[in-house]
């Protein structure tokens, strides 16, 4: 008679990272190549399905959900926020791919900061020509911050024009990268956008108007778009939808059919669908990125799961090589099924 032999299998603890050690742990370089690594595996749809949203009055929880490419983890980006309020939270959970175990609780208020611009990056280095670049700044917040950080700590940068409605802003910004780079505010979109190689775009107008236009742009341009991830959003107009030769998208689907510049350039006859082509498509080579140098290409962002649990995975390997984490008293089961 056979006997069939049961191994036991421990079941690991739970770390949590909270936020004040993801600000220790994060770093430009780091989160790059974390990107560029997963996006040139194989990614399929499944792996990254559309997000979903649940309603109240005033309020709404968001979750968004992911298998990494590496092997190792997979989790969901939960966002639970109030606009009437003005409040909100983030938090990232991370379980193990072999054992089904619940890894790690990662507090995630940075990680959309830390990986927009991230990924933003690693397009910019698959799109824009190999030389120093000159980069035009649209917006001095917080994201076209980490978009010049995350360019300068993986490229060389050339010079900088920033140009935001306020002058006081954009002066800031200006001096705050002063020293590590030539960088000029100036008065006008137009004026930041001229000779550009790179166009950063982080801004949108409070009327919803786009704040980039089409005639603007000049061949060899590369733009990145991360501000209109709504229908009601937008940031470029319909000829900058035209002009690419190449839209390049996190979440093409997404692009295309649920935000503002995307739903506008195709009711005003742009053929999105013809010229779209996913970032993990161009990472892997499965699709070619820059065919001409005169080519205007446009990035365009949305965000992604995926993007949010590789920084999560990123950010666990570092947690656990420095011993920045709690280990929680206590975890949820996991369960023979």
């Amino acid at each position: 008679m056979n006997q069939i032999s049961s191994v036991a299998v421990t079941q690991g603890p739970t770390l949590f990272v909270a936020d004040a050690e993801v600000a220790t742990l994060a770093d430009w370089p780091s989160a790059v190549a974390a990107l560029g690594a997963a996006y040139a595996l194989p990614v399929t749809p499944e792996m990254v399905p559309p997000r979903a949203m649940a309603r109240g009055k005033g309020f709404w929880l968001r979750g968004m959900f992911a298998v990494s490419p590496s092997g190792e983890y997979m989790g969901c980006k939960l966002i639970a926020a109030s606009p009437r309020i003005h409040r909100a939270s983030y938090l990232v959970a991370l379980y193990n791919q072999q054992t089904m175990d619940l890894a790690a609780l990662i507090d995630g208020s940075r990680l959309t900061g830390l990986r927009t611009a991230a990924t933003a990056a690693v397009a910019v280095n698959l799109l824009a020509p190999a030389k120093p670049l000159k980069v035009a700044v649209i917006g001095s917040g917080f994201e076209a911050r980490g978009l010049l950080e995350a360019l300068m700590a993986t490229r060389e940068v050339a010079s900088v024009r920033v140009f935001s409605p306020t002058p006081a802003s954009r002066e800031r910004f200006a001096a705050s990268f002063s020293a590590s780079v030539d960088i000029q505010a100036v008065t006008e979109p137009r004026a930041a956008i001229e000779g550009a190689d790179v166009v950063f775009c982080a801004a949108r107008s409070r009327d919803e108007s786009p704040v980039i236009r089409g005639e603007w742009l000049e061949p060899g341009m590369t733009v990145v778009s991360i501000g209109s991830t709504l229908p009601e959003q937008r940031e470029v107009d319909e000829a900058t939808m035209a002009r690419a030769a190449l839209i390049v998208a996190d979440m093409p689907e997404e692009v295309a059919h649920e935000t503002g510049d995307g739903l506008a350039a195709s009711a005003h006859g742009v053929n999105i669908e013809e010229k779209l082509a996913s970032l993990a498509d161009v990472a892997s080579g499965r699709t070619a990125g820059r065919r001409s140098p005169d080519d205007i290409i446009l990035y365009k962002s949305v965000g992604s799961a995926l993007q949010d649990v590789v920084i999560a995975e990123m950010l666990l390997h570092k947690a656990q090589e420095q011993g920045r984490y709690i280990t929680m008293p206590a975890t949820i089961q996991t369960i023979d099924k």
